[in-house]
């Protein structure tokens, strides 16, 4: 076992390399605007590191594999989440990649995105990705009709007059029934896409039959199928959740910080130990600054909380819980806009999913 969790460490050690180099602390930068931002960034883009981040992300699951096939019962509950952590890391790895600000070079970004991360978890092609998230999702977040990931939701259950129950089932969607449903469509979609090759489904297939080839099925089920089928989609599904204010943002004119303080939301900024937490498990690589991120997309993840601190600052909803703390709760405050119990400001009209009207950028 001691073994098993030396392995682990180590794909920990390897990744940190790709945090060194990149870190804002190392040289002392003084990072007061953009530009200081973006010319470090650029300053430090290469194409090694972050071949070493994903090749560590593996190599711990590799280690955590080993457990699962040697740890019994505990072994694999410890597998099972390791994985779903493991894959939500990877997920949001390839989310910088989509962006463009993962490697020095876009096609090392593409080649690297699909080969340690789409691939062997049959995700969508990256160009598909990089389309849905970057030119349809990020210029139309909250808009009814345009943004994918509101289509998304919606399609969960969570619309006008939804009821509690319907509600809280739409918070944990992904684990039921319909939710894992959606999930197997996905992934069937995401196989046969028209830019897909044999190579897709074939890479897909590798990566359980090289687990089970060599660490035993008790490892394929609790560190791969488990993760990728159910708890994996329900770190992302609460990441999604948390993203925007979804149903009742403000539709401003402005600059992209003031257009997006306006349907963001700044999770945890006055409980560090959840923050560290999220960081670490369903909010990785920079998602807990999403509000940041969504004013400056091109900035990678090492920046952001320097954005925020220094250049943007946080939104004005700054919920403390997701699920549970009062009214300010994040599903608290989703219910009640689409219940109708969130008012709109005088002059705006409500949309037909609670939201007030906006046009889509095309």
């Amino acid at each position: 076992m001691v073994t098993y969790l030396g392995i682990i460490v180590a794909g920990i050690a390897v990744r940190q390399l790709d945090r060194w180099w990149f870190s804002p602390r190392r040289g002392r930068h003084q990072l007061a605007s953009l530009r200081d931002v973006m010319a470090l960034q650029r300053a430090r883009a290469n194409n090694i590191t972050p071949v070493l981040l994903l090749a560590g992300h593996w190599l711990e699951l590799l280690g955590w594999c080993l457990i699962a096939a040697h740890g019994g019962l505990a072994g694999w509950m410890a597998g099972a989440l390791a994985g779903a952590v493991k894959f939500r890391h990877l997920q949001e790895v390839s989310h910088f990649a989509v962006h463009g600000v993962l490697t020095q070079s876009p096609r090392a970004a593409t080649l690297l995105a699909e080969a340690a991360v789409h691939i062997p978890l049959g995700f969508v092609p990256v160009p598909v990705r990089r389309r849905r998230h970057v030119r349809e999702h990020h210029p139309n977040a909250t808009v009814i009709g345009a943004d994918p990931n509101l289509r998304e939701l919606h399609d969960a259950g969570l619309h006008s007059g939804v009821t509690s129950t319907r509600f809280a089932l739409a918070l944990v969607y992904p684990l039921t029934p319909a939710g894992l449903a959606a999930t197997l469509r996905g992934i069937a979609d995401n196989l046969r896409t028209s830019t897909a090759r044999w190579w897709r489904p074939a890479g897909f297939a590798a990566a359980p039959v090289a687990i089970t080839a060599a660490f035993g099925w008790q490892a394929t089920l609790c560190v791969f199928v488990l993760p990728r089928l159910l708890l994996y989609p329900q770190l992302a599904w609460m990441s999604l959740l948390v993203e925007h204010r979804w149903w009742d943002a403000d539709p401003i004119e402005g600059p992209p910080a003031v257009v997006e303080a306006a349907r963001c939301l700044r999770l945890y900024p006055n409980n560090p130990v959840l923050a560290l937490l999220a960081r670490g498990t369903w909010l990785p690589y920079g998602d807990l600054y999403h509000y940041a991120h969504s004013a400056h997309p091109a900035v990678r993840w090492n920046y952001l909380p320097a954005v925020e601190r220094g250049i943007v600052g946080t939104p004005a909803y700054t919920p403390d819980a997701l699920f549970l703390g009062g009214d300010s709760a994040v599903a608290r405050r989703h219910f009640s806009a689409l219940t109708g119990k969130v008012v709109s400001r005088p002059g705006l009209q409500m949309g037909p999913l609670g939201q007030k009207e906006r046009q889509p950028v095309a």
